[in-house]
């Protein structure tokens, strides 16, 4: 579908509903300070009242965009030109420009009454690709800015750290993570099963993925194609969803070979995003009612009306959201932090917690610390660190519990994958049921 209207060309507020991850971070970094807040709203609406808040929207003089509007509800917020506020109707939540809500009063301090459809405005925050090492948001938004030479030199071939850490685990049959995984004598292979992979994209042109990352199946949040040119999301999706056997003496790293993959660019090729963009990637990933849905990305704030409300629309239609629970060493992050999605911990290959895993809200783990997998090309492969490591082989493992019988859909799926870990003599607040098996 076209655009619902030309955006404005000059002087609008870069806060707007369709503004851009770029246009966002450059505004924090001039206000300064560490904070995350991207100067937008996220209004959630009470269970089943999404219309009724949509309305209410318009009763106040908002132009409202809806997600639906769109061909499987696939778009990027500059898709929906000069609206105030964007619908994501599968979910329930609307995101606000910053200026259409200062216009009307809106805000976190804003009392809702007890009947309206509105059951929580919160602010928009900034979300990262989590790794084995993270800093400040400052420092986040900052390395924003040397993203486009740090790719630049990554499509030169300046990545040989990674090359020659590929070259070290050529000699196994299988990587350490999903041996430890109990995947290799799975018979299973997650046919027939959904996996949604929100992150930095995809690379579509990857040998090891011939004829699996089908454009059909890819959609841009960030106004950015949806190649990966990042890497981190190739790895999340190798782990995952990998070949059975790769060509030559390469190891075998993917868990879920046969399964369908629906890759969602929700961060930026910097790795960074916004809350707004990932809930996009979230409504699309339901409305195509993907089985396992998995992202691999957070901040360091506290639990989020919105993303707990995404996570119990995937519930209520039998499929299942899985984050990492980050890898500052800190408390959990959002979204892994919201009740209904699953926080997967990261394991060294001694199978004890890694130093950069986050702890508190932790349901399962999985094998994070140096994991082989591939990457975007030219570098092809490279050994990673980091929860989101991990939550590629909770989703990966998912894809082949499900695919075990359709009576393991949602939090019956979780429940398994919980049932099923192997336990760990750690903590729960550091490895929760233990480690994900393969069934």
């Amino acid at each position: 579908m076209a655009r619902i209207d030309q955006k404005p060309s000059s002087n609008t507020n870069t806060s707007r509903a369709s503004s851009q991850v770029e246009e966002l971070m450059l505004a924090a970094l001039e206000r300064g300070g560490d904070s995350l807040e991207t100067g937008r709203y996220l209004i959630t609406f009470k269970e089943g009242a999404g219309e009724a808040g949509m309305q209410s929207l318009s009763a106040q003089g908002m132009r409202v965009a809806d997600a639906r509007e769109f061909e499987n509800q696939a778009m990027t917020l500059d898709d929906i030109g000069d609206a105030d506020a964007v619908h994501f109707p599968e979910i329930g939540v609307a995101l606000v420009g910053g200026d259409a809500a200062q216009q009307r009063s809106m805000s976190a301090q804003s009392d809702i009454a007890s009947d309206s459809p509105i059951e929580s405005i919160d602010p928009e925050y900034f979300v990262f690709a989590y790794g084995a090492s993270e800093g400040s948001v400052s420092e986040y938004l900052r390395g924003f800015l040397r993203a486009t030479e740090t790719i630049a030199r990554d499509l030169r071939g300046a990545g040989q750290a990674d090359v020659d850490l590929e070259e070290e685990t050529l000699v196994l049959g299988d990587t350490w993570g999903i041996t430890a995984c109990k995947v290799p004598p799975s018979l299973r292979s997650g046919a027939g099963i959904k996996v949604a992979v929100l992150d930095t994209g995809a690379d579509m042109g990857h040998p090891d993925f011939v004829g699996r990352l089908i454009p059909a199946q890819t959609q841009t949040f960030v106004g950015q194609p949806v190649q990966d040119l990042h890497g981190h999301s190739m790895h999340c999706i190798g782990t995952a969803c990998g070949p059975k056997a790769p060509a030559g003496s390469t190891p075998r790293y993917g868990i879920a070979h046969r399964a369908s993959i629906f890759a969602g660019k929700v961060l930026s090729n910097s790795g960074s995003s916004v809350g707004g963009s990932v809930l996009n990637g979230m409504n699309w990933a339901i409305a195509n009612r993907c089985q396992v849905i998995a992202m691999f990305l957070g901040s360091q704030s506290g639990v989020q009306p919105a993303y707990t409300a995404a996570g119990q629309a995937a519930l209520n239609n039998g499929l299942l959201m899985i984050a990492p629970a980050g890898s500052a060493g800190a408390s959990v992050g959002a979204p892994a932090n919201s009740p209904t999605i699953m926080s997967v911990a990261s394991l060294d290959t001694n199978l004890s917690p890694s130093s950069f895993s986050s702890f508190g809200k932790i349901e399962i783990a999985g094998p994070g610390r140096d994991v082989f997998s591939s990457v975007s090309m030219p570098v092809r492969y490279a050994v990673r660190s980091g929860t989101s490591t991990a939550a590629a082989h909770v989703a990966g493992c998912a894809a082949l519990w499900a695919e075990t019988s359709t009576s393991l859909r949602g939090l019956s799926l979780r429940n398994k994958l919980l049932a099923t870990a192997k336990p760990l003599p750690f903590p729960a607040t550091r490895v929760g049921k233990g480690l994900v098996q393969a069934p």
